[in-house]
């Protein structure tokens, strides 16, 4: 018998037709002889309706009102989910955050978990019964509700499953999978079977929206093996797993194009120590990430910074700069350039650690339909570059092709 952890994403409880089929699921493999824990969210669409009303009462809601009422959504379908298994034969009880208990920090709307208390799960499933918990949600230690940010659900589930020392957290979706790249831009995509912890939170941060960062951090932290598969089929999905030999030989496992991306240059900073410092400091004080950096050597003892932030955060940053540092940028930012149409465009793969010239083809591979590169970023197994965005399609399509994704990994291995 085996403890296993099915995650049911707003798309797959987006309707009662669908929570009936949740049921079911869940049932089917409690049947098999497993103890179940699922995990739920809110039903798609219904924690923007709960935000909008909130929204509509006051200009800036409270932060900590904001998560009382956006936690009520994954309330209504783990009951609702609790009444579906048990409409079907089964027996369930829903449990929220508070209940289990999910103890968190006390950043409301993007609170971190600290500890989970995994003692009533394990009496439920004692009794017979599919624990049905509420994901997206905890409380703090003054017993406030907390939110754990968008895509939390998935980060609850991957908590839980290691929590309660489960064999395997399913993570349901409206895709049967991790593709080698977006279907919608290459159709001829594969599905991957095995892929990495290190691999998938490289994918997940560059733009794959199947996982949640925090999700994928958790699993490889805690060595719980991922399942991504789909709500509607029984077909297998994709494992996220320890790093193994087979992977290896694999060079590029993925491609990945984010267009949420916009550029920032800096132009003419004096060269001298701290100047770097005194730009990031605001930004990060005002919870900015900055990507990529890159510094070029200019002329009589100038410089160029540019760097990339998010692109809904390009005015902000700019804001912050003009009001932070007015003597390094010009009071009215005279020397900021900005440029919001661009994309990122990244190739992923473990491979890369034991194989030399990736940077080369790929290099070669933008040359030839043309595209030119504006800055670069490395890592041990991650290689990306900034183009502008009219060409991340092309991009994307030639790399894919390029590196022989289309083929089955055994093929592709010698490439």
């Amino acid at each position: 018998m085996a403890l296993v952890v099915q995650k049911f994403g707003g798309t797959s409880v987006g309707s009662i037709d669908r929570i009936r089929n949740v049921a079911r699921r869940a049932i089917a493999t409690q049947k098999l002889g497993n103890d179940v824990v699922v995990i739920v969210s809110a039903m798609s669409g219904e924690t923007n309706r709960l935000l909008g009303l909130a929204h509509e009462m006051v200009a800036v809601p409270d932060a900590r009102e904001m998560d009382v009422i956006a936690s009520t959504g994954e309330q209504i379908t783990a009951a609702l989910t609790a009444m579906a298994i048990q409409n079907e034969g089964g027996d369930a009880r829903s449990l929220l955050g508070h209940q289990v208990k999910i103890l968190t920090d006390g950043a409301f709307t993007k609170a971190r978990i600290k500890t989970i208390e995994g003692s009533k799960i394990f009496s439920t499933l004692k009794k017979g019964e599919i624990a049905v918990v509420a994901g997206f949600q905890g409380v703090n230690e003054h017993g406030d509700i907390t939110t754990l940010g968008r895509g939390g659900s998935d980060t609850s589930a991957v908590a839980i499953a290691a929590a309660i020392g489960a064999n395997a957290c399913e993570i349901y979706t409206d895709v049967d999978g991790v593709y080698t790249t977006d279907p919608n831009l290459v159709p001829s995509a594969r599905k991957i079977d095995r892929i990495s912890y290190e691999e998938m939170l490289e994918l997940a941060s560059l733009g794959a929206k199947v996982l949640q960062i925090r999700s994928v951090e958790l699993g490889m932290k805690y060595g719980v093996r991922i399942h991504v598969r789909s709500s509607f089929s029984d077909a297998q999905g994709t494992w996220v797993v320890p790093e193994e030999s087979a992977m290896e030989k694999v060079v590029v496992s993925g491609v990945t194009a984010s267009r949420d991306e916009a550029k920032i240059t800096i132009r003419d900073l004096p060269d001298t120590s701290g100047v770097a410092a005194k730009l990031f400091a605001p930004l990060a004080d005002g919870s900015i990430s900055v990507d990529m950096i890159v510094q070029n050597q200019g002329h009589e003892g100038a410089t160029d910074l540019t760097f990339t932030v998010p692109k809904g955060d390009r005015k902000r940053a700019l804001d912050i700069l003009r009001a932070a540092v007015p003597e390094i940028v010009g009071v009215n930012g005279e020397q900021i350039q900005f440029d919001d149409e661009i994309s990122k465009v990244s190739v992923v793969g473990v491979g890369m650690r034991s194989h030399a010239g990736v940077a080369k083809t790929m290099f070669e591979l933008l040359a030839r339909e043309n595209i030119n590169i504006q800055l670069i970023s490395t890592s041990e197994i991650k290689i990306s570059c900034i183009i502008a965005r009219k060409y991340a399609e092309l991009a994307v399509r030639a790399l894919h092709e390029g590196f022989g994704l289309s083929l089955p990994p055994a093929e592709r291995a010698g490439l």
